[in-house]
């Protein structure tokens, strides 16, 4: 809250020192970011389930690619393609991650992940997610945002088409610099989805981590 304050508050500054047609331009400029903001709020909580490819950025270089499921509120799942084994998934109250080749398996409250705006329900920009900065470029929309609360922890800038809205991605920055990007395809929303995608449905963990079959 610290931080979006302040952020207002030198908006307001720049406002007040410059002449009238650059403060003109400055006010546009943020109602126009107000509007953006608006815009997003209602898109993505205006769906219901979603399916889309990914192709998943790494920062050491490596590209994975797999399903994406969503159902809100709180319902998500990333199906990594072979010969990934990682699975992610969403159950509405935890994430559970697990990828038996690897013996990696993690479970944490939903609330702590960073693509947790895709299942909030309702999602607002203006609670404990913020928006820093608003972009426009060649019919593509992005929003840079972080946790009110802990901005330091790191951001999400998603990206989104216009004329018709729809989501085409996001990029995790951590707070030592680190980035994950994620672009998706085949964005299609309103099908039904089945109970059994956001369940854990991989062995005991206790097989995972002793890397039993």
């Amino acid at each position: 809250m610290r931080t979006f304050l302040a952020i207002l508050l030198l908006s307001f500054t720049s406002t007040l020192a410059a002449g009238p047609a650059v403060a003109q331009d400055v006010a546009q400029n943020m109602a126009q970011g107000q509007a953006s903001t608006a815009e997003v709020e209602r898109y993505i909580n205006s769906i219901r389930t979603l399916k889309a490819r990914f192709v998943q950025s790494n920062p050491n270089g490596s590209v994975v690619q797999g399903t994406l499921y969503v159902r809100r509120p709180g319902r998500m799942r990333f199906e990594y393609d072979p010969p990934s084994q990682l699975k992610i998934v969403a159950d509405g109250s935890q994430v559970t991650m697990w990828d038996i080749a690897t013996k990696d398996f993690g479970q944490w409250p939903i609330g702590w992940t960073a693509a947790s705006f895709l299942v909030k329900e309702p999602l607002s920009l203006s609670g404990d997610l913020q928006v820093e900065k608003t972009e426009r470029s060649d019919g593509m929309l992005q929003l840079t945002m972080s946790q009110a609360k802990k901005p330091q922890e790191g951001k999400v800038i998603v990206r989104l088409a216009e004329n018709p809205m729809s989501l085409r991605g996001w990029t995790i920055i951590d707070n030592r610099g680190n980035q994950v990007n994620v672009s998706l395809v085949d964005v299609q929303a309103g099908m039904q989805l089945a109970d059994s995608l956001f369940k854990f449905d991989g062995p005991d963990p206790s097989m995972i981590l002793r890397g039993g079959n």
